[in-house]
């Protein structure tokens, strides 16, 4: 019989690269914003190109007499640790009896979560001085004021500096110190 017979028609159904399909990118998308949102507050990226400078001279106190002058206890020259940093520390016994640990022409990096520790730990150059500052006691005197200048940090009564040795300016949030001084007593 001269009867043709119709050949099927195939078709192939291909699926669309991974990154051509919208959906990738939505999903990708949502993922990159979720992540700049909880990765920004904790590294807060931008500290390391803001300066914050501070001049504070020596505390006033109300000491009997204008005429008497703070003692130097003890000080030290700061060391680059994770950031550079360079200035010196001092800590001072004030006329009023009180002390403060007083950082004089720091320069170190901005950061999240500076702190001035003192501290029991040895100050050891290179990458193996920069964790170890929590290792043992240490003092938190608190937020550092400014990454640039001079600043007062109040020392509690109850520390006996005669078992600390040490300052570092400390990044709590990573656990890393940005540049430390080993402290002599004044002699």
């Amino acid at each position: 019989h001269g009867h043709m017979r119709e050949q099927p028609t195939v078709r192939l159904h291909t699926r669309r690269p991974l990154l051509k399909r919208r959906s990738t990118w939505v999903v990708l998308g949502t993922v990159v914003v979720v992540l700049l949102a909880v990765a920004l507050p904790i590294f807060q990226p931008w500290k390391l190109f803001v300066n914050q400078t501070v001049e504070e001279g020596l505390p006033e106190t109300s000491a009997g007499t204008s005429a008497a002058e703070p003692v130097v206890l003890a000080s030290g020259r700061f060391i680059t640790h994770e950031h550079d940093t360079t200035g010196t520390v001092q800590v001072l016994r004030l006329p009023d009896g009180s002390r403060v640990v007083r950082l004089e022409d720091l320069r170190t990096s901005n950061g999240p979560a500076l702190k001035v520790w003192i501290t029991d730990a040895p100050v050891i150059e290179g990458l193996d001085g920069w964790n170890v500052f929590d290792d043992g006691r240490y003092v938190d005197l608190g937020d550092l004021k400014g990454n640039i200048g001079s600043s007062n940090y109040p020392l509690p009564d109850d520390v006996d500096i005669s078992q600390l040795n040490s300052v570092s300016i400390w990044c709590d949030r990573f656990n890393v110190s940005f540049g430390a001084a080993e402290l002599t007593p004044a002699s």
